[in-house]
């Protein structure tokens, strides 16, 4: 591991499964060095995979095959911010159809539990906007979505 600075994602028994869905769903993402158990562990046995170095669009991530004792909850989550529907669509769509499961807002689980806010830029300018009225309608029409609706977002803000 080059970076000093590296998330740490706790699995039960699949993180190379994970990065490599990662690798595969998202741009600038890779599955580096898999790392085997020296010997057994309260989750495993020697060889089994213990580690896994990845990265998730440019951010260094190791996936720790710690067993079922920890589960993912949204205290954390990948905020994703996409250029279009298009982009918003593929993204949630790859998470939510591969097992995740949908919540409000543009958040979502992958189906190792781990959040991902799916968050078109135009949402993130809209619910910033200096115009206060334009910034509620915004964030009032976000509230009602699940997957984020680009054209609902903009026509929103524009009243």
């Amino acid at each position: 591991m080059a970076s000093k600075n590296t998330i740490c994602l706790w699995y039960d028994n699949d993180a190379l499964d994970a990065a490599t869905f990662y690798a595969q769903t998202f741009p600038d993402s890779a599955v580096g060095a898999v790392h085997r158990a020296p010997g057994d562990y309260p989750a495993g046995q020697q060889g089994n995979v213990l580690m896994v170095e990845f990265t998730v669009m440019g951010l260094p991530c190791l996936g720790l095959n710690g067993g079922p004792g920890v589960k993912h909850n949204e205290a954390f989550s990948f905020q994703v911010a996409t250029s279009d529907q298009a982009e918003t669509d593929r993204l949630w769509n790859a998470i939510v159809g591969n097992g995740g499961q949908e919540s409000d807002c543009g958040w979502c689980k992958d189906r190792w539990g781990l959040s991902w806010q799916i968050t078109p830029r135009v949402l993130l300018d809209a619910v910033t906007d200096a115009d206060g009225a334009a910034a509620k309608r915004a964030f009032d029409a976000m509230m009602t979505m699940k997957k984020i609706d680009v054209a609902a977002i903009e026509a929103a803000r524009r009243g």
